[in-house]
């Protein structure tokens, strides 16, 4: 099979690789990017573990092909980080609220609750639970990550513009 080239905005960062047509967008960021907090789940979309933001929007990485994201800007949860590598807000939130036990939902919980809380500085917890709805977890209940998205919530809007 013939390889196809692609450019794409990746965390901001410009990227041009050229990958056989099969290769899914989950497998490009973690293999041939080597961004590896996007993780491997089911497989099949429904647990949220490879969740990104493409052009803004969360996405489930292992339903798309790489050559679909050409022309498109997709963030990882590294790209959730600040510019010096520290954790950003969120990240900070998951910590302090105790969001996370095993980590493996948490980098799909991530992209989830900053696609929510690009577009709402103050979600209801409905709207919380509607974001991350799509995630699966296994170890925490989702209480301290509902707790952590409000958490962050508060910090961005003391933090103001």
């Amino acid at each position: 099979m013939s390889k196809r080239e692609i450019s794409l905005s990746i965390n901001g960062k410009a990227h041009t690789a050229a990958m056989e047509p099969r290769l899914s967008l989950l497998d490009f960021l973690r293999d041939e990017v080597g961004l590896t907090g996007t993780h491997v789940g089911c497989e099949h979309g429904v647990c949220g573990a490879c969740s990104i933001l493409f052009d803004g929007a969360p996405i489930r990485a292992c339903l798309m092909l790489a050559v679909q994201a050409d022309g498109h800007a997709i963030t990882t949860v590294e790209g959730l980080c600040n510019e010096d590598g520290s954790a950003g807000t969120l990240q900070d939130a998951f910590q302090d609220a105790h969001g996370m036990q095993c980590g493996y939902c948490t980098p799909g919980m991530l992209i989830s609750a900053q696609a929510l809380l690009a577009h709402n500085s103050d979600p209801s917890l409905a709207e919380i639970k509607d974001a991350i709805g799509g995630n699966l977890c296994r170890c925490t209940g989702y209480v301290q990550i509902i707790e952590a998205i409000q958490l962050a919530a508060r910090r961005l809007r003391e933090a103001g513009p």
